[in-house]
């Protein structure tokens, strides 16, 4: 991978613990570039020797994935086009007048053609793929496609030989042209690392250093850091790379939204320290794998390649993470923009509303968890004195608070002041329906109520939503309670498990009724 990682460049993690909680990508490339400066702190022991060109965090890597899913979507409306188009021209009297014999072929070509492309896995895009002869296998599937075409007018006498030509030929050359920039874009995406896993070591050892030594020598897998539950028999670094602290201190770290898997790198042998990390570690949102020792080069190479597998989302047909987060995007897409146009008036209102009720800004932005403990800025209308903001939620509210002026009250109690979060689901930041984004550092009590509940983390391994499971079954506003913490990550779990189509317009449709009945819920 050319460029993907950067031999001698900074992590900039290590150097992170005095820095602000927000940790943006440009804050980390300018933090990177920092640690460089002659005289960086503790040197280059501190800096890793891996640093991808482009920090993106694992929701941003997991669109780029997902773009598979828009590639095939473009070349299906574009065959389709091209069928009606040619058809439509071929046909005097039209195509809803032409009969079966004459437009059956252009149809089945077409089908042949789409379906040939998506069963040969011609959306693979796999690392190190041929960009030419990928695109010498489009084009002999758009000819093999056309002279179906052919061969099925003459049998059936259609007379519509010189349309099959056009049509192959369209064709062929349109598909030929979408796979040169598919091609290119994924080419670009894994030179920039888009596509290169960032993973992190458990375990300051010698199954660690192989890795490591092995992956300078591959450049397809960036390791950000190591982290040792044994600290005090730890080195500084492991192969250049920062030992960053104690399994712990994973738990809590800014570098985790940027990290895609999370690697054990401790002997298998030891059964009873493996099985104590990973009920540790399971409550993560990353994904956490136990790498086995390989006995020769063999295996060590064949590990890495399973590690190092970055491809785009599959489309075989199976129902898999990868296309249910497709199909909620396109969900989000689609009835987020109908919502946002069908409710400007109301928001125009809502705003107009707050802007002569109190002095201070109309919308109030407050830093939340995303997907994967990524930090959004995510929208509501102000439904407090401006003076009186709490963008931690250290002070959950009350039913008497002071602090919520007269239109407050209203918009709180209808929900209407979570409307500007539309424009985060059209961001892609949150979806219509999902576990509610809490406010970071936000407290139950005197305590932070991540702390409360070891599960907590894992209400992030999906999109936040602006609704969700557990709102609409009486778990929402403030939580007083560890029970009410722990009830509301149950629901968020159960969501996340079950989470569908069907069960998504479920919640929608029912939100708006179970909102404006609960009189009990205090927001």
């Amino acid at each position: 991978m050319t460029n993907a990682l950067e031999i001698g460049r900074a992590t900039a993690f290590a150097d992170a613990k005095d820095e602000p909680a927000r940790m943006d990508a440009p804050a980390l490339q300018a933090l990177a570039e920092r640690s460089m400066a002659p005289g960086a702190a503790d040197g280059a022991a501190r800096r890793g020797p891996f640093r991808p060109e482009v920090w993106l965090n694992a929701r941003q890597r997991h669109a780029s994935r997902l773009a598979v899913h828009w590639f095939r979507s473009a070349d299906v409306a574009a065959v389709v086009a091209i069928t009606v188009s040619v058809a439509w021209v071929m046909t005097p009297g039209g195509v809803l007048a032409a009969p079966l014999n004459s437009i059956l072929p252009l149809a089945a070509g077409a089908a042949i053609v789409l379906g040939l492309m998506r069963s040969l896995g011609l959306y693979g895009f796999g690392r190190g793929q041929n960009a030419a002869l990928h695109l010498a296998a489009v084009a002999g599937l758009a000819a093999a496609g056309g002279a179906c075409a052919m061969l099925l007018d003459l049998a059936m006498a259609g007379g519509m030989a010189a349309a099959c030509i056009l049509w192959t030929a369209s064709v062929t050359v349109s598909l030929y042209l979408l796979h040169m920039g598919w091609s290119g874009l994924v080419s670009d995406w894994r030179g920039k690392g888009a596509l290169t896993p960032n993973i992190v070591l458990v375990g300051a050892t010698r199954h660690a250093e192989r890795l490591i030594r092995d992956a300078l020598q591959r450049r397809d897998i960036n390791v950000l850091g190591v982290f040792d539950d044994r600290l005090a028999r730890s080195p500084d670094s492991v192969v250049g790379v920062p030992v960053l602290g104690d399994a712990e201190a994973l738990m809590t770290h800014r570098m985790t939204p940027y990290v895609d898997r999370v690697v054990l790198a401790i002997d298998p042998k030891a059964e009873k320290r493996v099985r104590e990390l990973t009920a540790r570690l399971s409550t993560l949102p990353n994904e956490v794998t136990l790498l086995v020792d390989p006995v020769d080069a063999g295996e060590r190479s064949a590990a890495l390649d399973r590690l190092a597998r970055a491809p785009l989302a599959t489309l075989d047909g199976r129902v898999d993470a990868d296309r249910r987060a497709f199909n909620k995007r396109i969900q989000d897409l689609l009835l987020g923009a109908v919502a946002l146009v069908l409710l400007s008036p109301v928001i125009a209102l809502t705003a107009l509303a707050i802007r002569l009720d109190s002095p201070g800004p109309i919308f109030f932005r407050q830093r939340r968890h995303g997907f994967n403990h990524e930090e959004i800025v995510v929208w509501k209308f102000r439904s407090m004195r401006h003076e009186a903001a709490d963008a931690t939620a250290s002070r959950q509210v009350t039913s008497d608070d002071d602090r919520v002026t007269r239109v407050g009250r209203i918009i709180r109690s209808t929900s209407l002041d979570e409307l500007p979060q539309l424009f985060n689901v059209l961001k892609g930041e949150m979806s219509l329906v999902g576990p509610r984004p809490h406010a970071i550092g936000m407290k139950t009590g005197a305590v932070e109520s991540a702390r409360l509940v070891a599960e907590y983390a894992h209400r992030h391994r999906m999109k936040p939503g602006m609704t969700g499971w557990a709102a609409v079954n009486g778990s929402r506003g403030p939580l007083h309670s560890a029970a009410d913490v722990r009830r509301r990550v149950q629901l968020d779990v159960d969501y996340i498990e079950r989470q569908s189509l069907w069960l998504d317009l479920w919640v929608m449709v029912i939100t708006l009724p179970v909102l404006l009945g609960d009189r009990a819920a205090i927001r």
